[in-house]
């Protein structure tokens, strides 16, 4: 895992497209972000204000690509909105987006959990899903596109991250959210598909506020030696990005409304 280097693309496989990607700043967001750039995309990068996403456009833009930041509150509709319409004035189009960005938030048990925590969660991911592909529908109904989003193994397949309730909760309507809109906008050639990882190595743990009354409802799990068997540790953001390429290309053309675990067998355990 320590040696993964991404493959240099061959053809631009998204040569003249334009790309929008929340969460951009770090992590997932930030290396698919980097990735669609090498492969030809202009890119619209989504995240709150900080010099991480700053850093990304500058990379991008060395690249010989267009990039554009943009300062925004996923759980808050004016400013998503703000931010699509940005991106569609600067680029004159959107091909591909990538709702990614996503929080833990607080893990508590259920009966301790405040609903102003649940509220949070559930704003900023999977209100936050709805709102970016909500405003983008509009500009991608004529040439078609690709949507994709960050679900998780939690709440899909993995049900053993006590005090995840308002999480897994939040991933699980991703996915069936991504299922109806994949049906609702196959006539206008628009894919959306999700992708569920594992343990990947990111910045998510800088906004999880794990409460101590988690260990009362905790049951032991053990696994055996190494919990991801494929690699015996978590994955690289990059990997997960090589998806995000894969599902934002016409490779992917006859791909929607499907969920994609990337866990190194993780949740077969």
């Amino acid at each position: 895992m320590d040696n993964y280097r991404q493959g240099e693309p061959g053809e631009l496989r998204l040569k003249g497209k334009t790309a929008v990607i929340t969460g951009a700043g770090s992590g997932i967001g930030r290396a698919a972000a980097l990735h669609l750039a090498r492969n030809g995309a202009d890119v619209c990068l989504i995240d709150l204000n900080d010099n991480r996403t700053e850093k990304a456009e500058r990379e991008i833009r060395e690249m010989g690509r267009e990039s554009l930041f943009v300062d925004a509150d996923v759980s808050d509709p004016q400013r998503v909105e703000k931010a699509i319409r940005t991106a569609v004035d600067r680029f004159g189009r959107i091909d591909v987006v990538f709702a990614n960005a996503g929080i833990n938030g607080t893990l508590s048990p259920i009966e301790d959990l405040q609903p102003e925590d649940w509220d949070k969660t559930l704003a900023t991911n999977l209100k936050g899903t709805f709102l970016t592909v909500k405003y983008a529908i509009p500009h991608m109904k004529q040439a078609g596109g690709s949507v994709i989003v960050t679900s998780s193994v939690n709440g899909s397949r993995k049900f053993s991250g006590f005090g995840m309730a308002a999480y897994s909760a939040s991933k699980a309507g991703q996915v069936a959210f991504a299922k109806m809109a994949a049906l609702e906008l196959a006539r206008y050639k628009i894919r959306v598909n999700v992708i569920c990882p594992g343990a990947i190595e990111t910045h998510i743990g800088e906004n999880t506020n794990r409460t101590k009354q988690v260990d009362k409802i905790d049951i032991p799990v053990e696994y055996p030696e190494g919990n991801q068997p494929l690699e015996h540790g978590p994955g690289k953001p990059e990997q997960v990005a090589d998806l995000v390429l894969f599902l934002a290309s016409e490779q992917s053309s006859h791909i929607s409304g499907t969920e994609i675990f990337i866990d190194g067998a993780e949740t077969l355990l």
